[in-house]
């Protein structure tokens, strides 16, 4: 007997106001690892209507302008019309950044090696669903939202603005993506645009664009601006904060959450680096054969090296014991932060990329923990 059950995920463009301020303070912490590879960043952003303000902790030897960086941002995220209700230009630019507390960085800075820069559980995740082993609801919802802003930024459809929202709903059949069965795209506007048109336009060139026609149910159901209109939108119109979207930037509601974001964080805070960690590890596994779908968790202790725990949870979808793909992972992988950060070369000005569609399943040279390059070492462990 087959077993149907249906999953949504959800993405957002890079001007929705969440997204602007995961963008900026991502470009902060490039910016300053660009400079200075001992630095230590936690940067968070809020946005409101007319108001950027950056808050948090850096501790750094360079100096950089959080002002035009954040100006910078803003201009290339498409927010360049003050008739749109928030723009680079007019935008005030408020900082309150202190350094990273002694209590911290006595646990973080040990001689050799770097303890974890925080407590706390994190996760990866990885399915042979599709080609680039993410679940298909995720990936499908941030192509919608790239071509969005593609659409927009080619001024294929040029009444578009930078604020959207994309979710797609998919029909599984015995665990495996069956059916495209709803989507649903609200797209920032112009006032001027009829909405007939900006409907029958985001149908034509986003959603059959992405949708192939293999994919789709026959019945699927569309659902574009279901409010009728949207020309307020951005900061304008909602308060973006930093890591507000910890569910689009990972899997989509698939698997587990440790919870804690990663834009704006430098590599030792593990809530970033340990999650990479974890993706590269259920990748390969994936990748190599030995699991159709695997999850990873590792959990540390602010200041402790090693993680406190490994879990591998393949969904009964490998016939080799977990105890001895634990082992493997042990083995073969690094796991302590400073091991993490050599490994996947994570001291570059590469997390702006990161901080919209997605911090996985997009194979970008800056990408590292995407990479397969483990399988054949994980093969010869377990096979």
């Amino acid at each position: 007997m087959s077993k149907i059950f249906y999953f949504t995920s959800e993405s957002v463009t890079e001007g929705h106001p969440d997204k602007v301020a995961d963008q900026i303070s991502d470009a902060v912490l490039d910016e300053v690892i660009k400079n200075d590879k001992n630095c230590r960043v936690a940067c968070e952003t809020v946005l409101s209507r007319g108001i950027v303000f950056l808050s948090g902790e850096i501790t750094t030897s360079s100096y950089v302008s959080i002002s035009d960086i954040a100006r910078d941002t803003i201009k290339e995220i498409g927010y360049i019309d003050p008739t749109y209700g928030f723009d680079y230009r007019t935008c005030g630019v408020l900082s309150a950044i202190t350094p990273q507390s002694p209590d911290i960085a006595m646990g973080v800075n040990r001689a050799g090696e770097i303890g974890a820069g925080d407590q706390g559980m994190m996760f990866g995740y990885a399915t042979d669903e599709t080609p680039n082993f993410m679940p298909l609801p995720i990936s499908l919802a941030h192509s919608l939202a790239m071509r969005l802003a593609q659409a927009r930024k080619e001024r294929l459809l040029a009444y578009l603005r930078p604020d959207g929202k994309t979710q797609v709903t998919v029909r599984y059949n015995n665990s495996m993506p069956d059916k495209v069965t709803a989507v649903v795209i609200s797209a920032q506007h112009s006032p001027r645009v009829d909405m007939d048109q900006l409907k029958h336009d985001v149908k034509k060139e986003i959603i059959d664009y992405v949708i192939s026609p293999e994919m789709a149910d026959k019945n699927m159901k569309i659902y574009i601006n279901p409010t009728g209109r949207f020309v307020i939108g951005g900061p304008q119109a909602d308060t973006g904060l930093t890591g507000r979207k910890i569910i689009v930037d990972a899997y989509g509601g698939v698997g587990s959450h440790g919870g804690g974001c990663f834009s704006g964080k430098d590599p030792t805070k593990v809530d970033r680096s340990a999650s990479y960690i974890a993706r590269y590890i259920a990748k390969n596994i994936v990748a190599a054969g030995i699991a159709k779908r695997c999850e990873i968790q590792l959990a540390y202790a602010i200041g402790v090296p090693e993680p406190v725990s490994l879990m591998v949870h393949t969904y009964g979808s490998s016939t080799i014991p977990k105890d001895r793909i634990r082992k493997m992972i042990r083995e073969i992988f690094p796991l302590t932060p400073k091991d993490i950060i050599e490994h996947l070369d994570l001291l570059r000005p590469i997390y702006k990329k990161t901080a919209a569609y997605g911090h996985f399943g997009r194979e970008l040279p800056e990408f590292s923990w995407e990479k397969t390059d483990m399988t054949d070492m994980i093969k010869k462990k377990l096979l």
